[in-house]
């Protein structure tokens, strides 16, 4: 009989997280933003993964007999000042800046989250050192600590990601701690202490999957922000070194032709711009959907 009626509570359990996932699908995609961010997303994926195979050029082709030329049939986005096909070097690019984006997020996502659990959880001492070791590094201004970072290592991508992945793991730290301070108070955790369940178990099985959702926002909009502090890097010299078809060396090498070939700068500039906009609108839709607080409906924003 109990196990009869243990069958029927997990199967409407099931039932009932099946429905909500549903409309919490529906609600994500009935905001136009949201669907917005999300084919920004989808189409920089794309590129990224066919890019490389269906860019026209070699991205490291010189043809100085065509340099400077303007978009046209034979070079959709037009050619930089050596002639190489910026169209080819975009599609390159966006496997390179995409690539680096998720590693640096994923670098920070599993070392912040394993501070912020610890912390979190564990509490006394552990969660003062933890705690203290977070606020020195959120005392430095991200991008002013990337400087100093990737100028000590000297100009290369590694250790652009490297410099990235420093200044990023505190916030994710911060929110997880948080998350499971709220959380291990909670019956059903109380109950797996009482039942004698390690707390390593407790750790992964029920206190983790109750801060995934807001680590899974946090993490898509800093995709966006990686690829911007990649950029930027490369752009004042420390990341990316030429001929490298990276988006941040393009628009530093095309700023010197603005008056004369504007879409060298642009081009790369645009998809930059694109790019970001679409993480933070995917993350801001997620953000809705994730939060276990929230009512999910149909309606349609004003």
């Amino acid at each position: 009989m109990n196990d009869a009626l243990e069958t029927v509570v997990t199967a409407v359990r099931r039932r009932y997280r099946a429905i909500r996932s549903s409309r919490k699908l529906a609600a994500f995609l009935a905001n136009p933003l949201n669907v917005a961010g999300l084919v920004i997303v989808a189409s920089l994926s794309v590129a990224a993964v066919l890019g490389p195979v269906v860019a026209p050029y070699d991205p490291a082709s010189q043809d100085l007999a065509n340099r400077l030329q303007p978009p046209s049939m034979a070079h959709p986005l037009g050619t930089d000042q050596l002639g190489r096909d910026v169209c080819s070097r975009l599609l390159h690019g966006a496997r390179l800046s995409l690539g680096i984006a998720v590693a640096v997020t994923a670098i920070r996502l599993v070392l912040g989250t394993a501070i912020g659990l610890i912390a979190g959880y564990v509490g006394g001492w552990v969660d003062e050192l933890l705690m203290r070791l977070v606020d020195v590094q959120l005392a430095f201004p991200g991008l002013i600590l990337a400087l100093v970072v990737a100028g000590i290592l000297g100009p290369s991508l590694r250790n652009v990601m490297i410099a990235l992945a420093v200044v990023g793991w505190a916030s994710y730290a911060r929110l997880v701690r948080g998350s499971v301070l709220s959380t291990k108070e909670r019956e059903f955790v109380r109950a797996a202490r009482l039942m004698g369940v390690s707390r390593t178990r407790i750790a992964v099985r029920h206190l983790l999957p109750n801060v995934i959702g807001p680590v899974v926002v946090l993490a898509t909009m800093n995709l966006g922000t990686v690829i911007l502090g990649t950029a930027g890097l490369s752009f004042i010299g420390l990341g990316a070194q030429p001929p490298t078809p990276e988006w941040g060396t393009m628009l530093s090498a095309g700023r010197h032709h603005l008056r004369t070939a504007w879409w060298i700068a642009n081009v790369p500039g645009a998809a930059i711009m694109l790019t970001v906009l679409g993480f933070n609108l995917l993350g801001d839709g997620l953000r809705d959907v994730l939060d276990p607080n929230r009512d999910v409906t149909l309606e349609k924003p004003t």
